[in-house]
């Protein structure tokens, strides 16, 4: 038997056809959306072609593979030249980039697809910043030379530390950046009762951390002056409006030449690298007072620069620039057990973990250009790498920040 149509009941066919068509686009859709899990951007110091214009890469990372993919509309300029650090609002909201070259700090507004804007632009108080923290309430910048005239690479003097303080956005406002509250020298100058050498002494700053509480804030620091260098932990207690006071016992040791600094999400335990020593310190943390683990130090491998600590599992991960590798250890009462080492791009200088999952980490690759990705194992804290990695990044990639997929961006324009 054999079925015929007339043309009406052909279009309805044609149409059903259609709408199971777009249907099943429409679930690919969403099935595509939410298998990009976090995203990450990427902050690289030269753009191709460019003297020291610096461009963000921003990448979506696939919650199955981990493969990191570039958007659609990336790169985005930095906004300055040589950017060195980048950090995130708490509200995953804003992205703020260091620009060192132009001694300013550039706020991105992250669109829901990932896309930032740029919104407002502020300057240091002191001279080339480096690296940066923000929580709720304060952004932390620390420059490494404060702001006197007589202060540059010729002729410098120690470093200093400035606290931004911070008004909430909404829906239609962006986070607002308030005037600098507090320009605190990094210096013997400032403890003189502590430190022991000359006024002359320059104390070279090198990282930044706000204690999970956002009660403390800790710059770390060597003194260039003497050979071999001498590191330390310069702590503070946060007060209103973002004042900085000394912590009883500031500056405590850290070892020959720390050169980044890390803690935990619980506040208990802060970790410092050291890049001379080859090796990692822990601290732990009662009423901001640092007081060393036993076990310290920890080894690490060839010129650590850069740590992370897994915000939900016990497992911290060290990037070590002249071997190219990554030390994964797990945590114990405070103390760094060794999990294994893993092969990175050349020279990795910083490190991230995803913030959605907690499940991939990665790592932006200053002479390779690029960055590599890895699938984190939350029950033993090794790394497999991630589908096709390295990814690609623009010339010099020097710092890492992310957001989660679900939910961010303000969705606030300028």
């Amino acid at each position: 038997m054999r079925m015929t149509f007339n043309k009406s009941s052909q279009l309805l066919l044609v149409s059903a056809a259609s709408l199971l068509v777009a249907s099943l686009l429409t679930a690919c859709s969403q099935l595509t959306q939410t298998l990009t899990v976090d995203f990450v951007f990427v902050a690289s110091s030269k753009a191709a072609g460019a003297n020291n214009y610096g461009e963000i890469d921003v990448f979506e990372v696939n919650s199955e593979s981990g493969r990191m993919r570039q958007i659609p509309a990336s790169p985005f300029p930095s906004g300055g030249r040589y950017p060195v650090a980048e950090a995130v609002s708490s509200d995953n909201a804003d992205l703020f980039v260091v620009n060192q070259d132009d001694n300013n700090i550039v706020q991105f507004v992250i669109g829901n697809d990932g896309k930032i804007y740029p919104y407002n632009t502020v300057n240091t108080p002191g001279v080339f910043p480096l690296a940066i923290a923000a929580n709720a309430s304060n952004l932390v910048v620390v420059d490494t030379y404060q702001p006197l005239p007589s202060c540059s690479t010729a002729a410098p003097c120690s470093g200093s530390i400035a606290v931004f303080p911070l008004t909430a956005g909404t829906k239609t406002v962006p986070v607002a950046i308030g005037a600098p509250a507090v320009n605190s020298s990094i210096s013997s100058n400032y403890w003189p009762l502590t430190l022991a050498g000359s006024p002359s002494d320059v104390i070279v700053p090198t990282g930044v951390n706000l204690l999970g509480s956002g009660n403390y804030v800790y710059v770390t620091a060597y003194d260039s002056s003497v050979v071999p260098n001498v590191g330390y932990i310069f702590g503070f207690s946060v007060g209103s409006g973002g004042v900085l006071t000394p912590l009883a016992g500031s500056p405590f040791s850290a070892g020959t030449k720390p050169s980044a600094i890390a803690s935990d999400a619980a506040g208990k335990f802060v970790y410092v690298t050291d890049y001379t020593a080859r090796n990692v310190l822990g601290f732990s943390v009662a009423s901001g007072l640092l007081t060393p683990l036993a076990g310290n130090p920890f080894p690490a491998g060839n010129a650590p620069t850069a740590i992370v600590v897994d915000p939900s599992f016990s497992f911290a991960y060290v990037a070590n620039s002249t071997d190219s590798t990554i030390t994964a250890y797990s945590i114990s009462g405070g103390a760094l057990s060794s999990l294994g080492s893993y092969t990175t791009g050349l020279q990795p200088v910083a490190i991230g973990i995803d913030p959605s999952t907690n499940h991939f980490l990665y790592t932006a690759n200053f002479l390779g250009n690029n960055v590599t990705g890895f699938e984190l194992s939350q029950t033993a804290g090794t790394l497999l790498d991630s589908q096709y990695s390295p990814f690609p990044s623009n010339n010099q990639p020097t710092a890492v920040a992310a957001i989660p997929h679900a939910g961010t961006g303000s969705g606030v324009l300028p």
